[in-house]
């Protein structure tokens, strides 16, 4: 049984449809990668997994509980997390303030503490820059704060959006060893990437995403040896 379905899922802004009949699973464990080129409806799918966009049909759900009904905090109170694209820190909060207001729900805010020590020991800097104001960190350390904030919910499962975005090769490196390291853990990641080498490298499996469809799917190394991702997203 997966942890994560979604099931014929449509979803439009207006009078422009986005998603069609969008299908994808994730089982507990696993990595599993969503690629696609600018507007394929990657970013549009999370927002629906996390109930801050309604489908107009399908259903998603997550653990056997319906999600597609639920408001945000609800689908975050039952382990699914989203870090979105942008990092969308509190810029004049400190970084600490910033990752404990990731522990918002009951179960989280409980071991509130200990998840923060997790956080610092996976992201050294963020200890050392603890005090600072979000608004002063580099891209990469505002993307570890993001990543740490998702963490500190207690998720069963994380969505990352393009973790990536706009940082140096050196970091985007640092981003992606850091979801291996999650992933090691055993927290199950769902993962939207435009970095199709990295993102297949670490993943179990995933799906291409054209025009709001999947296009294909199938194991991680196997789509990343298919021809067709090698020219139109490698440019081999």
């Amino acid at each position: 049984m997966a942890l994560l379905d979604m099931e014929k899922v449509n979803v439009a802004y207006g009078d422009v449809q986005v998603l069609y009949d969008l299908s994808i699973s994730v089982r507990e464990g696993e990595v599993v990668s969503i690629i696609g080129g600018n507007g394929a409806g990657k970013t549009t799918m999370l927002k629906t997994v996390s109930s801050l966009l309604r489908p107009d049909s399908g259903a998603i759900t997550f653990n056997g509980v319906p999600m597609h009904t639920l408001p945000p905090e609800e689908v975050v109170n039952h382990g699914l997390v989203h870090v979105p694209e942008g990092r969308r820190l509190f810029s004049l909060m400190s970084v600490k303030d910033n990752l404990l207001a990731g522990a918002h729900n009951s179960k989280a805010y409980a071991v509130r503490e200990r998840t923060l020590e997790e956080v610092y020991t996976m992201f050294p800097r963020l200890r050392e820059r603890q005090n600072q104001a979000a608004m002063t960190l580099s891209g990469g350390e505002q993307q570890m704060v993001a990543i740490g904030r998702g963490l500190m919910a207690c998720p069963k499962m994380l969505m990352l959006d393009e973790p990536s975005l706009g940082l140096a090769p050196i970091l985007i490196a640092e981003i992606f060893r850091t979801i291996r390291v999650i992933a090691d853990k055993g927290l199950t990641v769902l993962l939207v990437e435009q970095d199709v080498k990295h993102s297949l490298s670490l993943s179990d499996r995933g799906y291409v995403l054209e025009h709001g469809r999947a296009a294909m799917e199938g194991p991680a190394s196997e789509l990343l040896d298919s021809p067709y991702i090698r020219e139109a997203y490698l440019g081999i």
